[in-house]
């Protein structure tokens, strides 16, 4: 506490003595909190960081792929963007009221103009098929759920739905191969899955499609397998499907694309020794 006296100049002497109390603060204490604060984000983001490398190496791709899609659906919630009306009342260039239409905040029909019979069954047709194809692919990896395939197997799957059809993809691992080296001879895993899918195929009926992918050769070769090889692979994977009770008229088709189809980067890598097996959709 600092004391002031003032003395009234030019007063009287018995004028009275004006003190000034002036209360003084020695520093901030530690700067005050927002330091806290700072540390707080520095170990809520290390967390954050420890906690992502602990997923990217006690999860498999199939996991990983769900965890993604959990935190970007595909599927829009609202067709139609929401908001009121006005200046910065919500509306932006996917409303309905623009030419702007690709799917992600218009709706399929701008107002106004109605649909007819045959489209409204043709959209009531894809959807259907979608809801059916998001079952089986739910069955396989239990996204709703318990999967029918165990731990092990599922490793070896991922799935996706594209414009083509449900796309069940199987790769080979550098622990578990698809085949046997060198062969077109399935591997215990690989004759696992194909009886699931089988099974689970039997629940629509969609027409299939495989196809057989490999890995590049490190060396070129006058007579180079890969294309055989792929061929043979997916015509195996055809003929187990059948065996599993599968109709034969449903393959529309059994391709092999050699190496030429790499699905990661490098062409050499173990990842690319892959069989697709194609629910299709159905035109409509």
């Amino acid at each position: 506490m600092k004391i002031n006296v003032v003395d009234v100049m030019g007063a009287k002497s018995n004028a009275p003595i004006i003190i000034k109390r002036k209360k003084v603060v020695g520093g901030d204490g530690h700067h005050g909190g927002a330091w806290k604060v700072a540390y707080a984000d520095f170990v809520t983001a290390m967390m954050a960081f420890f906690m992502l490398m602990w997923l990217l190496n006690a999860t498999t791709e199939q996991q990983r792929k769900g965890i993604a899609d959990y935190f970007s659906p595909t599927l829009p919630i609202n067709r139609i963007s929401g908001g009121g009306e006005g200046m910065f009342g919500g509306t932006n260039i996917f409303t309905d009221q623009t030419l702007v239409q690709d799917g992600t905040g218009a709706a399929m029909v701008v107002p106004g103009e109605m649909m007819s019979e045959g489209e409204a069954e043709a959209a009531a047709q894809e959807a259907a098929q979608v809801a059916a194809l998001r079952e089986i692919e739910e069955l396989l990896v239990g996204r709703g759920g318990e999967s029918l395939i165990s731990d092990q197997a599922l490793r070896h799957v991922i799935t996706r739905l594209t414009d083509e059809g449900l796309v069940i993809e199987i790769f080979a691992l550098e622990d578990a191969p698809l085949f046997l080296a060198g062969t077109s001879m399935p591997t215990a895993v690989t004759s696992e899955l194909t009886q699931m899918f089988a099974r689970v195929f039997s629940l629509v009926e969609n027409n299939i499609a495989v196809e057989g992918y490999l890995q590049a050769r490190p060396i070129v070769l006058l007579d180079n397998p890969v294309w055989d090889m792929s061929m043979a692979r997916a015509a195996g994977i055809r003929a187990l499907l059948e065996s599993g009770g599968l109709e034969a008229d449903r393959f529309t088709r059994v391709t092999g694309h050699g190496d030429r189809s790499p699905v990661v980067s490098d062409p050499f890598a173990l990842r690319n020794d892959r069989i697709e097996i194609i629910l299709l959709r159905d035109p409509t």
